[in-house]
């Protein structure tokens, strides 16, 4: 049973009872400290990838795993028409005591709208968990856009994490897929449930998006191995 300790840990910051930030780490990563100030960031602060996504952003727009709405509130302040999702209902309720107009408590598999743009930000293809649920998402995905629509979504090709000093590389082949990670998240001593979350390299997004008919083209690259990649029909 999830916590939604990330919602409590955004609803504290919101509200000013911060004392401490979000602890995550993964099975192959040691904990590390994500600040909250940083997922209410202004534009000027969010990273390369993320400025061109929304600069790309058009028409009817949805804002998969929104968080605390900073990406929604900007394209809405800019006066496109904003949808955010997330399952997290701290998250949405955040969203909304800051002023995105239309958020709500979804799973994105369960979204039947249909958008000109899908944004995934901050490693989007976390959200699919695993490789062997990658077509499911994108075959949906690709349903919830309109005619010219566009699926915006940021990850990292994290083989860097596995390689030796010598530049080799150690990963066990027998344990699938390199990118699939469990993911570990404390908040004031409290642990949430883990879960899965997917880093994907862009050559294994291509391939997957050719399977169930989308395109994908790589639109921006980050400094740390991050890019954004564009699918479209």
């Amino acid at each position: 049973m999830k916590k939604d300790l990330f919602g409590k840990a955004l609803l504290d910051f919101y509200n000013g009872n911060t004392s401490e930030d979000i602890i995550t780490s993964t099975n192959i990563s040691e904990e590390d400290t994500l600040p909250l100030d940083y997922l209410f960031r202004e534009y000027t602060e969010m990273p390369k990838i993320e400025k061109e996504a929304l600069k790309l952003a058009k028409g009817h727009i949805l804002d998969v795993g929104c968080g605390a709405g900073s990406h929604s509130l900007y394209l809405q302040e800019k006066g496109e028409n904003v949808k955010a999702i997330d399952l997290s209902k701290g998250a949405i309720e955040v969203c909304k005591k800051r002023g995105v107009l239309n958020a709500e408590l979804l799973p994105i598999l369960e979204e039947k709208e249909t958008f000109d743009t899908i944004l995934l930000l901050m490693n989007g293809t976390g959200i699919f968990q695993t490789l062997k649920a990658l077509p499911e998402y994108l075959t949906h995905l690709k349903n919830l856009l309109n005619t010219n629509g566009q699926i915006l979504i940021d990850s990292t090709d994290i083989k860097y994490m596995y390689e030796d000093e010598d530049g080799g590389f150690w990963q066990d082949l027998n344990s699938g897929y390199y990118g699939e990670l469990d993911y570990f998240l404390k908040y004031k001593d409290e642990e949430e449930s883990p879960m899965k979350w997917l880093y994907l390299d862009f050559s294994t997004l291509v391939i997957a998006c050719a399977s169930v008919g989308l395109n994908c083209e790589k639109v921006a690259e980050g400094e740390h191995f991050d890019y954004l990649a564009k699918l479209y029909i």
